[in-house]
């Protein structure tokens, strides 16, 4: 295995909540009205210190998606996906573009987002973009 460079980012930063490498910035978020089973994720136009998964096709609330899991190169974690390919037209504009997961991620003023266990939040996708 080789040496393991990390970016590390200056500004409002989103990061690994399991062990603090930085992920995205706030200027980067796209949309905050994403859902995953988790409850709140957000579409970001650039992550970094992320490897990325498997292709695979997901069936989520807006349609049919080519998409890749993403985990932290610090420790492995799944913090989201990755829109590889989006089969319906309206839907392109996510197609490159990262998600994470609000309740794997600390926020930049280091919260957490804790998921309600009264609430079942359905699907992995945007509601309302």
């Amino acid at each position: 295995m080789g040496r393991l460079f990390v970016v590390n980012l200056e500004g409002k930063v989103y990061s690994c909540k399991h062990c603090k490498t930085h992920l995205a910035l706030s200027e980067d978020i796209v949309s905050k009205s994403f859902h995953c089973r988790h409850g709140k994720a957000y579409l970001f136009s650039k992550v970094v210190n992320v490897t990325t998964g498997e292709k695979e096709d997901r069936l989520m609330m807006t349609g049919l998606h080519t998409v890749a899991d993403v985990f932290c190169v610090g420790c492995g974690s799944i913090v989201g996906w990755k829109y590889e390919m989006a089969h319906e037209k309206s839907q392109k504009y996510k197609e490159g573009k990262l998600v994470l997961e609000r309740f794997k991620v600390s926020g930049p003023d280091g919260s957490n987002y804790w998921i309600s266990h009264g609430r079942h939040v359905g699907g992995s996708d945007a509601d309302d973009v």
